[in-house]
């Protein structure tokens, strides 16, 4: 199971504040309920030095003059504030969590919508397991993991600033060690995101070549059982999960270490704190009271300190994710509308290829210097040997791919100034293996037109002769297929997909070895289904069964990316040593 090339066609990588610039507009709606959010986790944090505060007039009152008059409100003031706290957690929670999955939706929208307008070279070099990771997987990381730890940093800092400020209102002098240790803990975190960003780019990359694993084992495990690739597939899926492994153990490398060290930090600047602390006490500097709301306030801030490096790599993460979702976004499909397209109203004359080039590769020519003129309402045929650029040509029609040199005309109208929607529309097009959705047929149908109505549906079903079929089912038009039509036989699926065709009333047709997947029952039925859809239509034909396309108006033979020979078929037989009679004679030699 090879992997495909990495070398996706994406932008150059962004500037660092560009990145955020792109994602700006899908945070500017919720915009308020976010700095509310936000703000919610000011008191929140703030209130934690509430309790650290209460203590200096509770131990010098109670514990060291030992009066009766207690503030007996104190124990009331924490329980009231610690209430009004968790108000407020559970407030910002619930904002965070609909703000971050407002912002996770949109943006997975807009990725699927670019998704979808991406053209097919795209597909073609980056495999499912890239395209699931990249436009899905990073955007939960993105959003509700940024976000999530916004909210846990905002409160922080505010419990951290209030804290410190209780440590200052008890000693100036105690103070100053306790920040000076803070700040010398926290000084590796401005290393952490180049540490991290080599190791998460490439989990990002076996992540995605795990979901193409898992992916085509489903779609390929009939034929995993056939050729006995169970070891084989394992062995692929073990090599990556191992490698999966060795990044983990470097992230943990590269991480665990934080909250260690700011345990020993924390543990010296305490330790610090007690011993000139009591220096202070004895000399009558501070009182008890002020020492014993100083250590709390101090212990209060160093708790989450400690294990502030798991957060902060997380942090880092997110914003990764971030960067990665803005270089998606910042693509721009290859193949999209010119400035002034104009609409298709139809084929009234011709299409014509004119001196077309085209690589998939700019080192490999695929086509070159292909020159057709077919007539509206003509068919026309293509053959010649396996590779040649027969699929290719056809593809370039509906602008899948885009000419590298020359152009297709339609009526004398480049296609490249068409708009893509009514070029499309005016193209149907069957192919060898058609996809089917999930579904039912009549979902799949309505595909082609729809708001198709009944009569056309049923029209279409006769044409395909798939009425009979449908009429057998209990549920007729309602029975499901199954993914991709696996509930189907292959020439049932053919006689849908030509149904889907024939309901979309196209002018041009395409059919792609539409019958050579078919034994020849199958191949007989669907023969005719096509034979239906050809009806009044400008139809192009790829076929390695030359008994299906004699009666085409033209036969092109088209070898190594060249047109060699063109003409009906009785010219073509005539002609001495021609590529057209070596294949005919090689299919019907009896």
């Amino acid at each position: 199971m090879a992997k495909k090339d990495k070398k996706i066609q994406e932008s150059p990588k962004l500037p660092f504040w560009q990145h955020y610039k792109i994602m700006f507009p899908f945070i500017k709606p919720y915009m308020f309920r976010a700095i509310l959010a936000i703000a919610l986790c000011i008191p929140i944090g703030a209130l934690d030095a509430v309790v650290a505060l209460a203590l200096k007039p509770y131990m010098d009152v109670v514990l060291v003059d030992k009066t009766d008059q207690s503030p007996a409100y104190i124990p009331l003031l924490i329980v009231a504030f610690t209430v009004v706290q968790g108000a407020f957690n559970y407030s910002a929670t619930y904002l965070n969590a609909w703000v971050g999955g407002k912002i996770t939706t949109d943006v997975k929208r807009a990725l699927f919508k670019k998704l979808l307008l991406l053209e097919p070279a795209y597909y073609d070099k980056n495999d499912s397991g890239h395209i699931i990771q990249r436009f899905s997987a990073d955007v939960d990381v993105a959003c509700n993991g940024l976000i999530d730890n916004i909210r846990l940093f905002v409160s922080r800092i505010f419990s951290s600033l209030s804290l410190i400020c209780v440590l200052i209102y008890n000693s100036w002098q105690l103070s100053i060690i306790a920040i000076l240790v803070l700040v010398f803990a926290l000084m590796p975190l401005a290393r952490l995101r180049r540490m991290l960003k080599g190791v998460i780019y490439k989990t990002v990359q076996e992540n995605s070549t795990i979901l193409t694993n898992y992916n085509e084992t489903y779609h390929g495990s009939k034929t995993i059982a056939a050729y006995n690739l169970q070891n084989q597939t394992y062995k692929a899926y073990s090599k990556v999960i191992g490698k999966l492994f060795k990044l983990s153990i470097k992230m943990v490398q590269r991480t665990a270490w934080m909250t260690p060290m700011l345990h020993i930090v924390a543990s010296v600047g305490i330790g610090a704190v007690i011993g000139f602390g009591s220096y202070l006490i004895v000399n009558g500097t501070i009182t008890s009271g002020n020492f014993v709301s100083f250590i709390t306030a101090l212990i209060l801030l160093y708790t989450p300190i400690k294990n502030i490096g798991k957060n902060f790599s997380a942090v880092q993460v997110s914003f990764l994710a971030i960067e990665r979702i803005a270089d998606i976004l910042d693509i721009k499909p290859q193949i999209c509308n010119s400035k002034n397209a104009i609409t298709l109203g139809g084929i009234q004359k011709e299409i014509r290829f004119e001196n077309v080039d085209f690589a998939y590769n700019p080192d490999t020519p695929i086509l070159k210097n292909i020159n057709l003129q077919i007539k509206s309402g003509t068919t026309v045929a293509l053959v010649g040997n396996s590779g040649g650029g027969k699929s290719t040509i056809v593809s370039l029609l509906p602008r899948f791919y885009d000419v590298v040199g020359g152009k297709i005309t339609i009526d004398g109208q480049d296609i490249r100034n068409l708009t893509l929607e009514s070029l499309r529309d005016k193209i149907a097009v069957v192919f060898q293996d058609n996809f089917l959705f999930s579904g039912t047929i009549r979902d799949n149908i309505l595909m082609g037109k729809p708001d198709a109505t009944e009569e056309e549906i049923n029209k279409a079903l006769e044409m395909a002769y798939l009425k009979d079929f449908v009429d057998e089912q209990e549920k007729g038009l309602d029975t499901d297929i199954g993914e991709r039509g696996g509930l189907l036989s292959g020439g049932q699926r053919q006689r849908l997909a030509i149904a889907r065709a024939f309901i979309k009333n196209a002018p041009i047709v395409v059919l792609d070895e539409a019958t050579s997947a078919l034994d020849n029952k199958s191949e007989a039925v669907v023969q005719k289904a096509i034979d239906n859809l050809m009806q009044d239509r400008t139809v192009f034909v790829i076929a390695h069964r030359l008994s299906t396309i004699q009666n085409a108006d033209e036969i092109v033979v088209i070898n190594d990316g060249q047109i060699v020979e063109q003409g009906s078929h009785n010219k073509l037989l005539k002609l001495e040593n021609g590529a057209y009679k070596a294949l005919y004679n090689a299919q019907f030699k009896k």
